[in-house]
């Protein structure tokens, strides 16, 4: 069993995984967690403890947070944020497309003193090189400029999904999948992709990782239409299905609509109707 605890770098942002060494964390302390360009300041969200799940090799956590940390972090926040307003201020004035979706600061690096990387959004390529001379002369560092697709822009600027949580992807999902209407048809949503899609724009990545889910149902669960026999020994079609809730939406002989968990449905597999003729 490996010794595993959990950080954030922002509060309700993913979560990054950390081998703890021989020290205990408690859930809302300060450590650091080690990146290429050197330790940076995070909160442990998950205290270590022992698990079975197979993580691979996991960074080191390279001890509590001192009190110079904590001024480092805050400083570089400001520098964040100062930069993030000088960035849109420059391209409003260079009348560029572009929108300043995060700004990156480093400060630790062998290859320079400090950079600043700014990822924005664009419709299309844009020249930046005047940009980039007025940008690196006010913010006196190296610039770099990454433009990001539209997921990636939502991961960075966070919010809350139609669902009411905040996005999957700037909690726990770490991957962007290919998301197909066809994932919608299985999961009967509407086939209207304006309805469906997420704050990017793009399709929900919940219905990607929600499949295997529908799946398993579908294929264990009596086809609508299907005429079938249930715990009580009433008979009854099927009419519709409740994925999330694990259940059977059923017409029984006697006319009457009741929802029946699917392990106490029996599919006859007799006579197959259309969901008109139900």
């Amino acid at each position: 069993m490996s010794r595993v605890m959990a950080v954030s770098f922002e509060k309700y942002g993913q979560l990054h995984y950390l081998d703890p060494g021989e020290r205990d964390y408690s859930v809302g302390d300060w450590v650091m967690y080690p990146t290429a360009d050197g330790p940076e300041l995070a909160q442990c969200v998950w205290a270590p403890e022992h698990t079975d799940t197979t993580f691979g090799e996991l960074p080191r956590c390279a001890g509590p947070a001192s009190d110079a940390d904590h001024d480092r972090d805050a400083r570089n926040r400001e520098i964040r944020s100062d930069a993030a307003r000088t960035a849109r201020d420059l391209i409003a004035q260079h009348g560029l497309p572009m929108k300043v979706v995060g700004i990156d600061f480093l400060d630790r690096s062998d290859k320079y003193d400090r950079l600043v990387a700014v990822y924005y959004t664009a419709p299309h390529r844009v020249d930046f090189r005047q940009l980039l001379g007025d940008l690196a002369r006010a913010l006196q560092s190296r610039i770099d400029l990454r433009q990001v697709g539209a997921r990636d822009a939502a991961r960075l600027i966070g919010g809350i999904g139609s669902c009411g949580r905040e996005f999957c992807c700037t909690t726990f999902l770490t991957d962007f999948e290919p998301v197909s209407m066809r994932l919608a048809k299985v999961q009967s949503l509407p086939s209207n992709p304006l309805q469906i899609a997420g704050a990017c724009g793009k399709l929900m990545c919940c219905l990607k990782y929600e499949h295997p889910l529908y799946e398993d149902f579908h294929r264990r669960a009596p086809s609508v239409g299907e005429q079938v026999a249930l715990d009580d020994g009433a008979t009854g079609r099927v009419i519709g299905h409740c994925v999330p809730a694990g259940e059977v939406r059923i017409r029984t002989s006697a006319g009457e609509i009741v929802r029946c968990p699917l392990e106490s449905v029996c599919s006859r597999r007799t006579a197959r109707l259309s969901l008109g003729d139900a």
